[in-house]
């Protein structure tokens, strides 16, 4: 069971910028796809899930922001990031699960984004 991520970096206040999580393996576990985040100093806190089916659920912090969205054929999850602020700033971990409840089953290697003028 792999994740791995991809589309992390610098950008300004503002700016948009768009995260993948590949997954591989055994793959039936994956029914929700997904995104933690840990900024410096604080916990990790969910920024987005989505089921097989289409079914999404937001962070507090990132709703109306964000958008995840997922390609099965491709068993490829996404996370356009826009309107990004400083408070963003975080390294973002692909996560994905069995049910939307344990979503945070298997575990990606992080990707950093900063945002910062």
């Amino acid at each position: 069971v792999q994740l791995q991520a991809f589309g992390g970096g610098l950008v300004q206040p503002g700016g948009s910028l768009r995260l993948s999580c590949v997954a591989s393996g055994y793959i039936s576990n994956f029914f929700v796809m997904g995104w933690y985040r840990q900024a410096p100093g604080q916990q990790r806190e969910l920024v987005a899930g989505i089921t097989r089916i289409g079914q999404a659920k937001y962070g507090d912090a990132v709703k109306g922001r964000f958008t995840i969205s997922r390609d099965n054929s491709k068993n490829t999850a996404y996370l356009q990031m826009n309107s990004l602020k400083s408070d963003d700033t975080a390294v973002y971990y692909c996560v994905a699960g069995r049910a939307m409840a344990a979503m945070t089953e298997y575990w990606g290697q992080g990707t950093q984004v900063t945002v910062s003028s």
